[in-house]
């Protein structure tokens, strides 16, 4: 006796409906920006040249100690060192936040607000999901980055003057060449970050819980930190991106020493794309109950 057959036949989607057109990045970008936690750290970024002006002119120039130049102590030289120097000082821990937070706040805030299954539902393809959001959150870690400095050269040229940039070494960049020069340091700062914006979004697509996944982001590069001060590990330091994170600063000599920035960012955009594929892998599997 013949068993009926089910109809197989693929069901058509919605009159209008793309796939590719859902969740655009112009209103996850709007839904972003008017976020409170946006306009805090925008505003904590924008504030700290101010307080660096402040320091310097409480405490006085900074100057040579035990006979040797830092950048630091070149500060007050000309808005172009103050800019570098904003960075190099917030490099190490202050950009991490905003890159954990712009990357680790995206897919876990939706979950933890009951959001999530409603956009799949509406539909948003989980691919289409995730990509908007991790472009956006690359974004506002790109602009993070690049307010810094901004703010940086105009405050530092208002309180010391518009020249070149002068290097620890005793080497001089005019104007025009420090410039090109910083944006190239911007550039790679943003790359040494992907790693900690690869965990961010890996975590949040793991959690329900936004902390956790910034906070476990930060918790990591804060390791990787320390272990690279473990000088006993030797050449095995290579391998973490926290080894190369100042690289830049062979790119603002007279002579720039390009060696260091290639291995860094050939570590960071591979750890980072390792990262940002588990995410996606996990997230199409994940079962969105929140």
């Amino acid at each position: 006796m013949s068993t009926p057959t089910q109809d197989t036949e693929p069901v058509e989607a919605a009159s209008g409906y793309r796939a590719g057109r859902t969740l655009p990045l112009r209103v996850e970008l709007a839904r972003q920006l008017k976020r409170r936690r946006t306009l805090i750290m925008g505003g904590i970024l924008a504030a700290l040249p101010f307080v660096l002006v402040a320091a310097f002119a409480i405490g006085g120039d900074p100057g040579g100690r035990n006979n040797r130049v830092t950048l630091m102590d070149t500060a007050t030289a000309s808005g172009a060192n103050f800019a570098a120097v904003n960075l190099f000082v917030s490099a190490g821990f202050l950009l991490v936040i905003p890159v954990a937070l712009f990357c680790g706040d995206t897919v876990a805030s939706e979950a933890s607000w009951s959001s999530l299954r409603y956009l799949l539902a509406a539909p948003v393809p989980r691919a289409r999901l995730l990509w908007s959001k991790l472009v956006v959150g690359l974004g506002l870690s790109l602009a993070a980055m690049v307010l810094l400095p901004v703010v940086a050269l105009a405050v530092g040229t208002a309180a010391y003057g518009w020249g070149p940039l002068r290097t620890p070494t005793g080497g001089v960049l005019d104007a025009g060449t420090a410039a090109q020069r910083l944006v190239v340091v911007v550039a790679y700062v943003f790359v040494s970050q992907l790693v900690t914006a690869g965990l961010a979004f890996w975590l949040s697509t793991k959690t329900d819980a936004p902390l956790g996944a910034v906070g476990g982001a930060v918790g990591l590069t804060i390791v990787g930190n320390v272990l690279d001060a473990v000088t006993a590990l030797g050449d095995w330091r290579h391998f973490l991106p926290a080894h190369w994170q100042f690289a830049w600063a062979d790119a603002v000599q007279p002579q720039p020493e390009w060696a260091g920035m290639i291995q860094g960012t050939a570590v960071s955009v591979s750890y980072a794309l390792v990262l940002f594929a588990l995410a996606f892998r996990g997230f199409a599997r994940k079962d969105v109950v929140s």
